[in-house]
């Protein structure tokens, strides 16, 4: 059964940093693409981060300018986000996912496979 299990939300003040990981379990993802998306109470999901399958080429949602960073460790099956500056616009549930393909995209459509996601919570 393939599995993506994020960890590493929580509560935190405007400006502190956090990490999340997402762990998958079930088949290895090194061919793969994967992602970041997140989605707040009553809005729609968006798009916050996505790596190509060898970790070269990285995109971000327009939001994130500069203070977020997605990596990924194929020898351990786990894609991060590091976050830092984070404001309160940042909270929301956040889902790590993996694609279709190789290269980096930003629609959730173009993904298959989602974890059950992360709470990112950021007080004033």
């Amino acid at each position: 059964q393939v599995r993506l299990v994020e960890s590493g939300g929580g509560l935190v003040q405007a400006g502190a940093s956090l990490r999340l990981s997402c762990a998958a379990s079930g088949r290895t993802f090194s061919s793969n693409a994967m992602g970041w998306f997140r989605q707040a109470p009553g809005k729609d999901r968006d798009f916050v981060a996505t790596i190509n399958w060898n970790g070269r080429i990285t995109d971000y949602g327009d939001f994130v300018k500069g203070r977020f960073t997605i990596s990924r460790d194929n020898a351990k099956n786990t894609v991060y986000l590091q976050m830092a500056s984070l404001e309160p616009e940042d909270t929301a549930v956040y889902y790590c996912a993996v694609s279709r393909f190789g290269r980096i995209g930003a629609l959730p459509i173009e993904y298959d496979v989602w974890g059950q996601g992360t709470q990112v919570t950021v007080s004033s």
